[in-house]
């Protein structure tokens, strides 16, 4: 006996919703090789992201006409940028810092290929990009993430999201917090290196004859690579902290 799969137009209208917020987000997170992967992977994780949220998906009733639905498809795209905004931010400190105490140390000269944008750039750059990856779903953000999806599709109804001066102000101020927390994973790095140059200048000052600048250049990158070893630890710590802060600022710019 055939069989007929019917899906009414209100399901298909919840998932071109939900999807729309679901990939707003995802083209901002930065995912570890999201940018390297083919076309097709990333609409296949878009989709799979927005089918496991179908018991929230929203159902419009009535007729919906062409302008109203591509309004309402902005809309929910504004709202997943805002999301997907927060949590960049929360990890591109790390990479903020990396560059920071990188080019003091002098690792600005050791390049490398970043996996995620397959472009040359600093290896300690590189490196911190992938361990703010690795931090991301060891701490969880990743579920956070996908359960403020779930939570903004019960609270904020579909077309009913107006992007303005309230939600910009919360990703605004994460962004001060950026800098805050870059500086404080660059500070040990940076002080120790003044304190180097400051000794060696001094030895030079004392014996002119001490040739410290060729000496000056591989103990600061051992230096910066013995303390940032040490201050490893602090990582998961900061980007706890930052990331809960950039799930509040996401909650607050989605009105959840």
């Amino acid at each position: 006996m055939p069989t007929s799969l019917t899906i009414s137009t209100s399901t298909l209208y919840g998932f071109g919703l939900t999807l729309a917020r679901v990939s707003g987000a995802l083209v901002f997170v930065p995912l570890p090789g999201i940018r390297a992967v083919a076309e097709p992977a990333r609409v296949g994780l878009a989709m799979a992201l927005t089918v496991s949220l179908a018991s929230r998906w929203p159902a419009p009733g009535g007729q919906v006409g062409i302008g109203a639905l591509a309004v309402w498809m902005a809309s929910e795209a504004a709202l997943g940028v805002a999301m997907g905004i927060g949590m960049a931010i929360a990890l591109e400190a790390f990479a903020l810092a990396a560059q920071v105490f990188g080019l003091q140390a002098g690792y600005a000269y050791a390049s490398t290929i970043d996996p995620n944008s397959e472009a040359d750039s600093g290896v300690l750059l590189v490196f911190a990009q992938l361990i703010a990856g690795m931090l991301f779903f060891a701490l969880g953000l990743d579920r956070e993430l996908l359960r403020l999806f779930a939570q903004s599709l019960d609270v904020v109804a579909p077309g009913t999201y107006v992007p303005g001066p309230a939600a910009a102000v919360p990703i605004i101020r994460l962004g001060a917090a950026l800098f805050a927390a870059g500086v404080r994973l660059a500070l040990p790095v940076v002080s120790l290196l003044l304190m180097v140059d400051v000794a060696l200048a001094l030895l030079g000052r004392l014996n002119q004859q001490l040739q410290l600048l060729s000496l000056a250049f591989p103990v600061k990158m051992l230096l910066a690579l013995a303390v940032l070893s040490w201050t490893a630890a602090m990582f998961p710590r900061v980007l706890a902290e930052l990331g809960g802060q950039a799930l509040v600022a996401a909650r607050r710019a989605a009105g959840v």
